[in-house]
């Protein structure tokens, strides 16, 4: 009777045992499954990326294999104040956070310049010049003037200090010197008023001005490449003129920031300034004439560096 009775008992909670055994194998495989999961995707397990930016492409794999991350190439340009393979650009970001093993997706200054052919741009005017040199990829760059009848007719063009020979192969973007003719009846030009000018357009608008570009500065929020692509006009020698009273030819300073503050002021202190040389002119009473705008001093502008490549050095 006993064993009958302890076999009803077993028969009884054997679908009970069953379903704790099956509880215990699921609960298993789950915690397997994430441990495998968690190994694989390395969860929770993430490196800094380094910024690649100014380094060589070289540079650039030695850091990357060091912090355990790939670089792809997925984009190159040609620019010519850079280094070849220099990196410009990266994506993440340096600082940001990724899994190892990771590409950084980069692009960089192109390894091998693009060549293009120059232009013949003798006997034309400065503008049409300037024109054809664009056509072709090139850009202005010096212009030096000699006396003769015709102001600003191309007489010559020169490359790194050589004539240049139409059809000769140079590197794109690069820069043409142009001889120019100055008459003694038409040789005056006036300086623009660059100040918030961003960089890339100071060069076009000193050439229209028939005026060369002789020095960049940068102050210290100014440190790469990139900084001074985004970098305006926040000082300049001369200083902008009203009407014609210096020579083409003239060469001009400009210093650059991202300071947009401190260039917007020292704009709206020279308009002040020439408004007060226009109402002195009209002879008007003392006490309607305009006071002098007084600069505000600013304690955070930073001294500017002079660079010998007219970039921050990368």
């Amino acid at each position: 009777m006993a064993n009958k009775k302890t076999q009803e008992n077993t028969s009884k909670y054997w679908w009970l045992k069953h379903l704790v055994l099956a509880l215990i194998a699921a609960l298993a495989t789950v915690l397997i499954l994430f441990w495998m999961l968690k190994g694989i995707t390395r969860h929770g397990k993430t490196l800094e990326v380094p910024d690649l930016t100014n380094m060589t492409l070289s540079e650039a794999r030695k850091v990357a294999k060091k912090n355990h991350i790939r670089i792809k190439i997925t984009d190159s340009v040609y620019i010519p104040q850079l280094h070849a393979g220099q990196v410009l650009k990266q994506t993440p970001g340096a600082g940001s956070r990724v899994k190892k093993n990771r590409n950084i997706l980069i692009t960089i200054n192109s390894l091998a310049p693009m060549m293009v052919k120059a232009p013949d741009v003798v006997g034309y005017s400065l503008r049409q010049a300037e024109s054809n040199l664009h056509a072709a990829n090139l850009q202005v760059g010096r212009l030096n003037y000699v006396p003769d009848i015709a102001t600003n007719s191309v007489m010559g063009q020169s490359y790194k200090g050589r004539a240049l020979t139409p059809g000769t192969e140079i590197p794109a973007q690069s820069e043409v010197d142009l001889t120019l003719g100055l008459s003694a009846s038409d040789c005056w030009t006036k300086v623009p008023n660059l100040l918030t000018l961003p960089y890339h357009r100071v060069k076009g608008e000193l050439t229209y001005n028939s005026l060369n570009l002789d020095k960049i500065m940068f102050d210290a929020t100014v440190k790469t490449y990139a900084d001074t692509l985004n970098s305006i006009v926040y000082k300049q020698e001369p200083g902008p003129t009203i009407g014609n009273s210096v020579r083409m030819g003239t060469g001009v300073v400009i210093f650059l920031t991202l300071n947009k503050d401190l260039a917007e002021l020292n704009k709206q202190n020279t308009k002040a300034k020439d408004l007060v040389r226009d109402t002195s002119s009209l002879n008007l009473p003392k006490d309607t004439q305009l006071e002098e705008a007084q600069p505000e001093e600013n304690t955070e502008e930073a001294q500017p560096v002079e660079t010998n490549n007219d970039e921050p050095e990368l």
